[in-house]
Order: C-alpha cells, then structure tokens, then sequence
C-alpha cells in the first residue's frame, strides 16, 4: 500500500504517544466518577483538576476559569450564546469558523444586531474598518485567533482593546482552537473575557476542549443537569480525554518554541520547492503577514483543488471549499478576502505537525507538482 502523507494538521492531529500513555489508565483501572465520594471517584477528580491546571497553564489563566466542553463547536456556541444578554449587538469578523457563524445566526434570529469587521486581502481584519465599527458600543465581540484556513494571526488584543473603549463591560471572545498549542497564547495579554481551546488540535483526544471563563461571563448554561463544571456545563466528565487534553497542553507548552521554528522551516522549504516547479502558484497571504508557523495556504493557477488532490491521492491535505447541506461552495473566508470564486477554487491548504518530515516535504511537492502536470496536460 502506497503511503499517504498527511498534511492537514489544522483539520486534526493523531495523539502523542506520551499523550496515549497518560490516558491509558484512566481507560481502565481508575475509571472512577470524579462526582463519587470515594477512593476511585477522589482519584478521577485529583486526575481532572491537574489536567484543568495544565490547560489553563498553555494559554496564562488560573485553573478554576477551565471549563470542559465537548470541543470547539460547544464552547463557541456556550461562548456566543451563553452570556444571558437580552438582545444587543454583536460584532465578529468575515473570517470566523462556521462553529461561531452558526451560533450567531441564531442570536439574530432572536433579534440581535449582528456587524461585521471586513479583512483586507491578506486576510488580516482591517484595523481602520474596525475603529469605525467598534466606536459604536457592542455587547458581545467574537475574534478569532487564527484563521483556521489561512493561518492568519489576527489582532484580538487590539479588537479587545477597541470594543471596551466604546464598552468597559463588552464581553469579548476569542475561538483560539487553532492558535493554542502552535503560537504563544495569554488571555490576559489578549484581553478577552471567553477563550475556546480544542484538545484534537493540539495531539490530544477528539470529543474535549475547553472554555476559558473570566469571572461570571457565563449565565445561561446551554445544558441543565448537574453541579459539574461549576454549573455551566453539566455532566459527568469524560476523565480519560481529559487526562489526554491536559497532558496535550503540557506537551505543547514545552516544545512550543522549537516547534515554530521547525514548522516555519519546513513549511518555507516546502513553498520554495512547489514556486519553483509551479509557474503561477500563488501564496494566499504574503511573507510579511504573521500566520501560524504551520500553515502554507497557496492557489494552483487554472485548476480545480479538488481534482489536483484526487490526482494527487497520496498527499493528504485541504482544499478551499466547504460542503454545506450537500452543496460545494467556495470558501466565505477567501471571498471575503477579495477572491474571485475560480480563485477559491484553486486553493489548497497544506498544514504541517509534529509528525512532519523533511523527506515528506519532498514527497509532497513530487506527488503535487506531477499531478499538476498531468492535470494540465489533459486539459
């Protein structure tokens, strides 16, 4: 069988070994209730709260502000749709994760006044827009840190900082789930009230993230039932993800620096080599944009994504277009940077990971560029 080589680390990411190894125990022998009030429950619970320190020790937060979740989909809609607010205002960016798209719509339709801050054709949000907009109070600002496709690190504390000139008590969110664990991330530095962190991200199990809660910002939990989690997100924890999510988040704190650089190596080399053997490919966001070390988002010239990646079937990577009720469309994320829907539709999105290799680069741009060829030729 002819190996396939993964290149969609944003997408998700196989567990760590050592993450695996953490959780093996609690998959087994200590598979207690952390809720009972004996030995097995009270080991579950020492488990829980030590994986809540670790996650709050990634992204700068006290451990009693953790709160567990299902995952990024969860924790943004309890981030957009659980602060209890009467109808307000709410303002993201033209970038945000359908997991925040969604959970807006549904504020709108409950009569919210929902405003957008553009981004420029780097993909960056517009600063000077964003002046403008936020000089007009808004209850809720929902950022997010990293653009999940193009990897475009965008200024949250800078939007934080904009809507509480206009609103001191502004609840302000950021959906970090790509950010976290590949770049520095400081909620107090960052300036923002609710931060979501995903655990399958970072070589964590899938099924767990988090919600970062300052103070009370949460006041109508989407689910009741009972005490877990403070009240704000009810039932019984599922220890062993946990265990994973933290020992992820201690794992990705210690190698986070050299793991830029690496990533940020491989991913240059790899831009180098397909430039050279494309004429025409284009880089989405230029050098000069910080994006996350991991992420090279380029557009293959007069040629569907799509059909490059089932030519080039063992590259395992991202295409620019999203599926939505059995229809493909091109991605809102692209179109909101200025391009054209053929130039959407060219896009791949190739993200890099701890498992990555210089020989794999290599292979990537053979497998790619000889697809390409044979694409164009049959043209």
């Amino acid at each position: 069988m002819t190996t396939v080589v993964y290149v969609d680390y944003n997408a998700t990411t196989p567990i760590d070994p050592e993450v695996y190894e953490a959780m093996r125990p609690y998959l087994t022998l200590r598979f207690g209730n952390p809720s009972s009030h004996h030995a097995y429950g009270r080991t579950a619970a020492l488990a829980l709260e030590e994986a809540r320190g670790q996650v709050a020790d990634l992204i700068g937060a006290r451990s009693g502000e953790i709160v567990f979740t299902s995952g990024g989909t969860e924790s943004n809609n309890l981030a957009i749709r659980g602060h209890g607010l009467s109808a307000g205002r709410i303002v993201t960016s033209a970038v945000e994760h359908p997991s925040v798209a969604g959970p807006v719509r549904c504020l709108v339709d409950e009569g919210w006044r929902h405003d957008v801050l553009p981004v420029d054709a780097t993909g960056r949000i517009d600063l000077d827009a964003a002046r403008s907009i936020l000089s007009t109070p808004a209850d809720v600002v929902s950022v997010i840190a990293a653009q999940n496709e193009t990897g475009v690190v965008q200024p949250v504390a800078e939007i934080a900082a904009l809507a509480r000139a206009a609103n001191p008590d502004v609840v302000v969110h950021t959906d970090a789930a790509q950010a976290a664990g590949k770049i520095p991330v400081d909620v107090g530095e960052l300036g923002v009230d609710l931060a979501t962190i995903v655990s399958h991200k970072m070589y964590g199990p899938k099924g767990v993230g988090a919600l970062f809660v300052r103070g009370h910002r949460i006041r109508r939990p989407l689910m009741v039932g009972g005490g877990q989690e403070a009240g704000v997100r009810p039932g019984t924890e599922p220890v062993a993800a946990i265990v994973g999510f933290g020992a992820a988040c201690a794992r990705a704190r210690h190698l986070l620096a050299d793991e830029a650089v690496r990533l940020a190596g491989l991913r240059e080399r790899l831009w180098s080599k397909l430039s050279a053997r494309i004429t025409g490919l284009r880089r989405t966001v230029p050098e000069d944009v910080e994006t996350l070390p991991n992420t090279l988002h380029v557009l293959f010239p007069d040629c569907d994504a799509v059909d490059l990646l089932a030519a080039a079937d063992t590259v395992a990577a991202s295409v620019g277009a999203a599926c939505h009720a059995g229809r493909d469309t091109a991605s809102a994320a692209l179109l909101a940077m200025g391009l054209s829907s053929d130039e959407a539709w060219g896009a791949m999105r190739l993200s890099l990971g701890r498992f990555t290799t210089a020989a794999e680069i290599e292979r990537i741009v053979h497998d790619l560029v000889e697809a390409y060829l044979r694409i164009s030729r049959d043209d």
